[in-house]
């Protein structure tokens, strides 16, 4: 599943064992698959059916919808309703919506791995917000002292994450038992905006995006420290793993492109453009891992992006302001949340 250049190595431990292609989970096996999309200036979601690529559902949700978040049991969709302060929750069988539940500042949101607690990103609010996975009652309200605070991913064990900062250009780690910031670090004396992080399939390097040095750095887990830095292109944003654990799709925002990063190699692979450019942002793959699925965050759009050749698939034209498209069903055990990060 990707370009010419392979790698000469697998990993000998990968924890994106169980997201092989197709290996839906009992739970989610009879989920019509879906494409939710998340207009953050229409204050609505597209739903696309992939098999087409046509939208068969829209609907207004609250204000600034950032992501489209699946349940760590899959049970639920979330769309992070950040100006309204609420989540809406979608039933992926049927595609009903529920009420809308209070939650403060909702920019985007994650499960810890074993299950016991929500963690809302309040980015404006600079807080990790610790809350019950179901009724989403607040539990510990942590103050971060960096700006931006955005993204996160865990480490293989669970024992702590790693979140971006996006506007003061740094990294918190994060004990998740004792819901405690442990350590601080800044990227490139403080000139990078990191955008998405993504464990690599060893569980020893996390890999986080900058939109300002247009690449990805990797990062040692265990001793929070910089071991170097992947340039792929301008506006270096989202993350997503391939079916295979052997690549790592890299969204070039500003360059119209996804990079493919080796795990094998650390490097860039191959580079696929978006034909007369566009403004790749947040997704995810098909459940066949032959599709990932893109939103185009300035130009109103969602592409559909062949794996094996890099061809546009398909160009649909959703709402204002596409963010954390979520594609659901996917394989995997649980999910750690975000537009669907799976384990």
């Amino acid at each position: 599943m990707a370009p010419n250049a392979k790698p000469t190595t697998a990993p000998t431990v990968d924890i994106y064992a169980a997201d092989r292609p197709n290996a839906l989970s009992p739970v989610v096996k009879h989920d019509p698959p879906r494409v939710y999309v998340p207009n953050s200036l229409s204050n609505t979601v597209d739903v696309i059916d992939p098999a087409t690529g046509r939208i068969i559902d829209h609907y207004a949700v609250g204000m600034l919808p950032q992501h489209v978040v699946p349940s760590w049991d899959l049970k639920h969709l979330y769309v992070t309703n950040d100006r309204s302060n609420t989540l809406t929750p979608i039933d992926p069988r049927t595609g009903a919506r529920g009420p809308n539940i209070p939650v403060e500042d909702p920019y985007n949101m994650y499960f810890t791995p074993d299950g016991t607690r929500a963690i809302v990103v309040a980015e404006r609010l600079a807080r990790l917000d610790f809350r019950d996975p179901h009724t989403f009652a607040l539990r510990k309200a942590l103050h971060v002292d960096c700006v931006g605070i955005d993204h996160i991913d865990f480490s293989a064990d669970g024992k702590y994450l790693i979140a971006s900062c996006e506007f003061s250009g740094q990294l918190v780690k994060v004990d998740v038992r004792r819901e405690e910031v442990v350590a601080t670090l800044t990227l490139n004396g403080g000139h990078s905006k990191p955008q998405d992080v993504k464990l690599d399939p060893t569980g020893r390097t996390f890999y986080i995006a900058d939109i300002v040095r247009g690449g990805v750095y990797t990062v040692d887990g265990s001793s929070f420290t910089v071991t170097g830095f992947v340039p792929t292109g301008a506006g270096a944003h989202g993350l997503y793993v391939s079916r295979d654990s052997k690549f790592l799709y890299v969204t070039n925002r500003n360059a119209g492109t996804i990079s493919l990063v080796a795990f094998a190699t650390g490097k860039v692979a191959t580079t696929w453009s978006i034909p007369g450019g566009g403004s790749p942002d947040m997704g995810g793959v098909s459940a066949d891992g032959k599709v990932l699925w893109l939103t185009g965050r300035y130009d109103g759009v969602v592409y559909a992006i062949d794996t094996t050749t890099g061809a546009l698939l398909h160009r649909i034209r959703v709402g204002s302001g596409p963010h954390g498209l979520s594609v659901f069903p996917q394989p995997g055990r649980y999910s750690l949340g975000h537009t669907g990060v799976f384990r």
